[in-house]
């Protein structure tokens, strides 16, 4: 009875999130969601219930898009039917409307739930879900007037694990804020980490962010920097350190914009793996998805697969042709990502051109002033044309003149449209276009209005 109650409730809000669309007022991801949850506020814990292998959820700062989609090409390459939010929709009405899409009468269409979810609705979704296992992969600064500090986050986060004791914890260990979760527990603990200090580099970064022990207080020593704050520390006051992780890479070669490789470590063995996707970051996203997929029993056959079958998400290192040019579009949203983004552009050859979208919108948090944080410094040089664009385009401007960038190469243009014709026009070779997050998105909206083609919109 209670079942049909429910089924009943998901009926009326898919009719809405039809009303809605029709209307041109879009619905499509989380709308339905919403509207069900005020109908049914257990929504998501009921529908969870009906999946019978259960369901993993996937949260960090930077790389949850891309590390779902990992972990969802190991899975599916494993034969396992998805309810997973592709569309990115990761706040509790996208959570919702999700699990509702699959929905059939007393069950669900799919049986293991995969869920990229905010860090900041964690812990209101993830005591419904009741998943087997939580990635945490990683914190870094993002959106400061919306979220606060990084120990906020991580307070929550910290609150949050002790109230699923069944769960399993895939934690970075190269992350000291995400690492610390871990240890109050004596076992449902996957660290995964990098071991290559080939690749690490020579200091912090500006935008190293969690330097300091939650224990104690005193200041990390750091022995080894890959990326942000990750890398080996250690507390010399305390004696908290880095956990040894059991996921590791070693034998990292980053190839640009091209891809990367590393081989592959874990409890079940070692395997070279060829990630079609560039960066030290996407080799951390990786190996997350490695461990979270191990740790729900998929082998590591399945794991070397589904890495290197995985596409880009759009805006993530995607490549397309707009107008006869190749462009591949990186999501810049904070320091940690910029400054990756940054570094994996100073491996390729030659000079390059740029179209650079810094908005402030909500989602993209209305603090612009991380850009100074970024080191556009190491490719100031190999700069040819930077085109400026977005709410905030003369600011992006102003930062890379004080890059080094020559002011005769910079442009600022309103309008994204008119931003992007600029940058394609007079240029040569591949253009990287670096837009925020709501940039991207109405950057996708263009490319579908212009017949762009693209594996991920269109």
């Amino acid at each position: 009875m209670a079942g049909r109650a429910l089924d009943a409730k998901i009926a009326v809000a898919r009719a809405a999130g039809a009303v809605s669309r029709r209307a041109g007022r879009g619905g499509g991801t989380s709308l339905p969601g919403k509207v069900l949850m005020r109908l049914q506020p257990d929504a998501i814990g009921r529908l969870a219930a009906r999946l019978p292998h259960g369901s993993a959820v996937i949260s960090a700062t930077n790389g949850k898009t891309t590390t779902a989609a990992m972990v969802a090409s190991i899975l599916e390459h494993g034969g396992a039917r998805l309810v997973h939010n592709r569309a990115g929709a990761n706040m509790a009405g996208g959570i919702a409307a999700t699990l509702m899409g699959a929905a059939t009468r007393g069950g669900l269409d799919g049986d293991t739930g995969l869920f990229e979810v905010d860090e900041f609705w964690l812990d209101r979704v993830v005591p419904q879900l009741r998943p087997r296992a939580l990635l945490l992969a990683n914190l870094f600064r993002d959106q400061l007037d919306r979220y606060g500090e990084l120990d906020t986050i991580a307070d929550r986060w910290a609150t949050l694990v002790t109230t699923v004791p069944d769960t399993t914890l895939v934690l970075n260990a190269d992350d000291p804020l995400v690492a610390d979760l871990g240890r109050p527990r004596a076992d449902g603990v996957t660290y995964f980490g990098v071991q290559d200090t080939a690749v690490a580099r020579e200091t912090l970064q500006h935008a190293s962010d969690s330097t300091h022990c939650r224990t104690c207080g005193a200041a990390y020593v750091y022995d080894v920097v890959f990326l942000g704050h990750l890398g080996h520390y250690r507390c010399e006051r305390c004696g908290a350190a880095r956990p040894a992780p059991t996921v590791t890479a070693h034998d990292v070669v980053l190839r640009g914009v091209r891809g990367a490789s590393f081989r592959l470590v874990t409890p079940e063995g070692e395997a070279s793996v060829a990630l079609p996707l560039p960066g030290l970051y996407n080799v951390y996203n990786a190996l997350a998805a490695a461990a979270l997929a191990g740790a729900l029993g998929a082998p590591l056959a399945d794991v070397v697969a589904g890495l290197e079958a995985v596409g880009a998400a759009f805006g993530r290192a995607e490549t397309v042709t707009i107008a006869g040019r190749e462009t591949t579009l990186m999501l810049v949203k904070n320091p940690a990502g910029a400054n990756e983004v940054l570094h994996t552009l100073a491996l390729e050859d030659g000079e390059h051109d740029l179209f650079a979208v810094l908005n402030d919108n909500i989602a993209d948090g209305r603090d612009v002033s991380w850009i100074w944080d970024a080191d556009f410094e190491v490719l100031a040089p190999r700069v040819r044309r930077a085109t400026c664009s977005g709410t905030r385009a003369p600011e992006m401007a102003l930062r890379l003149k004080y890059a080094g960038v020559p002011t005769d190469r910079i442009t600022v243009v309103d309008g994204l449209a008119a931003g992007l014709d600029a940058a394609l026009d007079g240029g040569e070779g591949r253009l990287f276009a670096l837009p925020t997050y709501t940039a991207m998105l109405a950057l996708r909206e263009e490319l579908v209005r212009r017949g762009v083609a693209g594996s991920s919109f269109g």
